[in-house]
This record gives structure tokens, C-alpha cells and sequence, in this order.
């Protein structure tokens, strides 16, 4: 008798504690003990009204309007698609130029393991980025010649081995900053607004205009948990290593073969190219955009044109010449156009108070 009660005084106990622990959790996701979710919780380093159209109190008030059910504004969880530009936008744009042309420079005419191996094509590639980055000039159709080089420059490698290349790369020093490797680039309120998205059930894109296997070696391993899925760039051929020059339509990939870089370019993701591709890789139309160029401007259009939702498109004007190499010039412009198209202007000088975060200092090494 002894024993049965004990055994129903344990179940009794057990079923307490489980009751409790329901009870507790219940709790804390309506008290400060949830996850963060709120803007003024996450976006720490954005400061207060600091600039016309207050970009951290737009975006918080269009993103509890949009998560909010019930209201008229609600956006279902599935629809909730932001969509990001990768270089200026979240990460150091130039120092002195953008990382994948300064990691095709770095490859012709520094890597001893290759440089002796680069086609004239490459290097002709590489010196017009280097006299760019000394005098300023520009090269019609560098960009295209660029995406060519690179796809070339690194033929024949599988994208673990292109990858880990990157990850080599991001480890050296940044010319004109103190206290940050290549790979640290990255601008941490804008990192904050992704942390601000995600725990707000939006599913975020990187859509940028540099290759694509580079940019996700750049994320590989690092600070942002963004799937390789949905990481979409320019891009530049895949095939098999016994393929040859055989169309992908008349080989059959074997248990003998490597997924490897085919060197051959395909698509520049910048301006209208953004939109095509968005719509080929997501399927939908985004309802938040996030750039800092003419590059972007089409991205931008089609997040806030005909949509179905609220959409706001965000821009980033460079004009922080302080802590970041800014470009005043190109800062103006960009407010110009956000005034003209209905976007909305991010200050970096004004709207952060912070860029890289403590230890990093700018000290103007390639002014």
C-alpha cells in the first residue's frame, strides 16, 4: 500500500513540475524574459531622430504595423521578404576598391601560386583596377571585364576550395583601417537590422552584384547566419571535371566526377539583372529593400511598385568621411535620387553611432 502511494505521490510531483515549467514558459514569452524583438531592444546603435525622415522610427513603426494581426497593414509570415545589397550596404564598399575586385588583383599579380599562371586578359583586368584605385579613371565595361577575369582566375576550383581562397583573404589587413581584417567589414547597424527582421519572421536575401561563390565565402563561417540558399550574386559557370566543353545537356555527371568552376561568366546581378533574378530565385516580390546605389535603384522600384503590401525601400548615403570612406559627392546623390523615387535616406555620419564598433579607427589610407 506504501508503495502505491509513493508511486502516486511521484506522479503527482512529476505532473506539478511539468505544469509548472508549461506555465513559466507561457510566461516569459510575455515578459522581458522572450527574445528580443523590439526595435528599440535590437537596433542599439542607431541613434534617435538624428535625420530627416528618421529611418530607425520609420522602420520600426512599419515593421509593428506589418507583424500585428488583425491589421489592415498584417503581412502573412511566408510574405515577409526583405532583401539586401551585400557591398556598401552591409560590408565596407571600397579600401580601396570593392573585395572582389581587389581579391582578383590580390590573385594576378600577388598570389605566387598563380600569378605566373594569369592570362594577359587578367592582367590587363587588374591593372586597369589598380590604376582605378590610383587615379580614379574609369573603364567602360570593367565590370563585365571583371566578372570575366574572375571567372576565369579561378577556374577549375570546386566552391569549397573557392571558399576557403575567400576565407585566406578576408584574413588580411584593411588598408586604410586599424583594427580590422578584410573580413570584418561589415557595418554592425545594419547587422542589427537583420537581427531585427529575423526575429520579426522575415526571411532576409542577400542579393548582390558581387560573384556569387565569393560572397558566400564571405559569409561562410561568419557573424550573419545567412543560408547559402539565399545568398544570390552574379554568377559564373559550374560543371563537372570530366565534362570538357561538352554542353551540360550531353554529359551525365558520374560517380567519378567534382562540381568545379567552369570559367566561363554568366550574369552581372546589378540594376534591372536584380529584379530578374529576385523574381527567378524567390518567387515574390519583396516587401523591404535595403541598398546604397544606382546599382540597387531597380530592387528598390520593384520592392515599392504595385505591391500588394506595405514596402519601404531604404537607402544608405555615405557620407561619413570620418570613420568610413565616404564620398560626399556620391552622398548627395544618392539623397537626390531618395527624394526623387521615395526612398528612404540613411545617414551613416548621422543615423549610427557607431560603423565597425570598438578598436576600429578609419585613417584615410587610400584618400
Amino acid at each position: 500500500m506504501r508503495k502505491n502511494n509513493s508511486k502516486i505521490l511521484r506522479s503527482f510531483f512529476i505532473t506539478l513540475v511539468i505544469c509548472a515549467t508549461f506555465v513559466f514558459a507561457v510566461s516569459c514569452a510575455h515578459t522581458g524574459n522572450s527574445k528580443k524583438t523590439s526595435g528599440e531592444d535590437i537596433l542599439t546603435l542607431w541613434t534617435e531622430g538624428s535625420s530627416v525622415g528618421s529611418p530607425k522610427e520609420k522602420l520600426i513603426a512599419y515593421v509593428e504595423s506589418v507583424t500585428k494581426e488583425g491589421s489592415e497593414t498584417f503581412i502573412p509570415v511566408q510574405d515577409r521578404i526583405a532583401v539586401f545589397d551585400f557591398d556598401g550596404t552591409l560590408f565596407c564598399e571600397t579600401d580601396p576598391n570593392y573585395f572582389d575586385y581587389t581579391l582578383l588583383v590580390y590573385r594576378v599579380t600577388i598570389d605566387e601560386d598563380y600569378k605566373n599562371k594569369a592570362s594577359a586578359f587578367e592582367r590587363e583586368v587588374a591593372e586597369k583596377i589598380i590604376k582605378q584605385n590610383e587615379t580614379g579613371a574609369s573603364f567602360k565595361g570593367l565590370e563585365i571585364d571583371h566578372g570575366r577575369a574572375i571567372a576565369s582566375a579561378f577556374k577549375g576550383m570546386t566552391p569549397d576550395e573557392f571558399y576557403d581562397y575567400v576565407a585566406r583573404f578576408k584574413q588580411t589587413e584593411m588598408p586604410s583601417y586599424t583594427g580590422m581584417k578584410r573580413g570584418e567589414g561589415f557595418y554592425k547597424p545594419m547587422l542589427q537590422i537583420i537581427d531585427y527582421l529575423v526575429a520579426n519572421d522575415f526571411t532576409v536575401y542577400i542579393v548582390s552584384g558581387t560573384d556569387r561563390l565569393i560572397v558566400r565565402g564571405i559569409f561562410k563561417d561568419n557573424i550573419l547566419d545567412i543560408p547559402f540558399n539565399r545568398i544570390i550574386g552574379s554568377d559564373e559557370t559550374l560543371v563537372a571535371t570530366s565534362q570538357g566543353n561538352k554542353n551540360g545537356l550531353d554529359y551525365q555527371f558520374t560517380g567519378k566526377d567534382t562540381l568545379v568552376t567552369g570559367g566561363d561568366f554568366i550574369i552581372k546581378n546589378l540594376k534591372m539583372n536584380k529584379v530578374s533574378v529576385i523574381y527567378r530565385e524567390i518567387g515574390k516580390q519583396p516587401v523591404l529593400s535595403f541598398g546604397n546605389s544606382t546599382g540597387d535603384s531597380s530592387m528598390a522600384n520593384y520592392t515599392i511598385t504595385g505591391n500588394k503590401y506595405p514596402a519601404l525601400a531604404f537607402m544608405l548615403c555615405c557620407d561619413d568621411t570620418v570613420r568610413e570612406n565616404g564620398n560626399i559627392k556620391k552622398a548627395d546623390t544618392m539623397y537626390d535620387l531618395c527624394k526623387e523615387n521615395g526612398w528612404i535616406p540613411v545617414s551613416m555620419k548621422n543615423d549610427w553611432t557607431s560603423i565597425y564598433g570598438d578598436g576600429v579607427s578609419y585613417n584615410g589610407g587610400n584618400k
